[in-house]
């Protein structure tokens, strides 16, 4: 059943001419991450570089393809969490970094401190020796389309949402057992600056700890703080349920209390996962035993060899 890696790339509404783009990325991360392994990596290693890979990729909500803050700016957020330890590092409404997910486990490996922000973010990446990136370069066409569609006085702000939940996420489980989770995000689309979602909070943009689980969700951000996802659907594991099943009943309590669709992808020490969403779509691929398993509407579960 080890090692384990499940990836998504983000929960919503996903045009069509932008569905096989987001579901071939997520399949490209999961593949990824799983490598590896084949070299010694750990379950860290693996959901950094899978999120690494989807934040490369401009079909995302993360790094280059991050939506526009209200001002047409990019600000990033981004978590690790190390299951073994319960060591985590984040950061939020960082600029001009390539790969937020990267800053993040520096946070961890680095700092005596859990999250960074905004300059103060930006400063430990200099001293850190990461390029700094000019913002143009995170910036998409279809991204600069969608936020000056969405500055109009007549936007829908339902609508305004759609396309653009492309959040990326990873959770794994190493052949010893450890679980890990990553997280990365550009966060809502013209949001106010400095506004700052769920993805770089503990126990609601992740969680991971080796006595039950590891958790990335993806969705509504102010909803997932509110009910804090990622750990209760941990929680609903130590009470013995399976991650398919405390998925659901978290993202059911979720979409009841405080009206948020959502997903998530999970994986516990064993090896067993679950990608469950209550949005319309949600691209997800997982990696575990030599074969791939991919999906992005409800009930899918296509398999490729790795």
């Amino acid at each position: 059943m080890l090692p384990v890696v499940v990836v998504h790339g983000g929960a919503g509404h996903i045009p069509k001419d932008r569905a096989e783009l987001s579901c071939a990325g997520v399949r490209e991360a999961a593949r990824g991450g799983y490598a590896v392994f084949k070299t010694g990596g750990s379950a860290m290693d693996a959901v950094v570089e899978a999120v690494t890979i989807m934040e490369n990729n401009p079909a995302y909500n993360a790094g280059r393809g991050s939506v526009l803050n209200v001002k047409g700016g990019v600000e990033m957020d981004a978590l690790v969490m190390d299951g073994r330890t319960l060591a985590s590092g984040a950061v939020s409404a960082v600029r001009r970094v390539a790969n937020p997910i990267q800053l993040a486990r520096m946070v961890m490996e680095k700092t005596s401190h859990l999250c960074l922000t905004a300059e103060g973010a930006s400063q430990f990446a200099r001293a850190m020796g990461v390029p700094e990136v000019e913002e143009e370069s995170l910036i998409t066409d279809y991204s600069r389309m969608r936020w000056k569609k969405n500055l109009h006085p007549d936007a829908n702000p339902v609508e305004s949402q759609m396309g653009k939940m492309g959040t990326v996420g990873a959770v794994a489980v190493d052949a010893e057992g450890n679980v890990a989770c990553a997280t990365s995000t550009g966060g809502m689309i013209n949001k106010m600056e400095g506004r700052v979602g769920d993805t770089p909070c503990v126990g609601c943009g992740g969680y991971a700890d080796n006595q039950t689980g590891a958790v990335s969700p993806t969705g509504h951000g102010e909803a997932i703080m509110k009910v804090t996802l990622s750990r209760l659907i941990l929680f609903h594991m130590e009470q013995g349920k399976s991650p398919e099943e405390a998925s659901d009943m978290a993202l059911t309590y979720m979409k009841e209390r405080v009206s948020g669709l959502g997903g998530v992808v999970v994986v516990d020490p064993k090896g067993t996962w679950a990608a469950r969403f209550s949005s319309l779509q949600m691209s997800w691929a997982a990696a575990q035993q030599g074969q791939l398993h991919y999906g992005l509407y409800h009930g899918e579960d296509f398999t490729e060899p790795i």
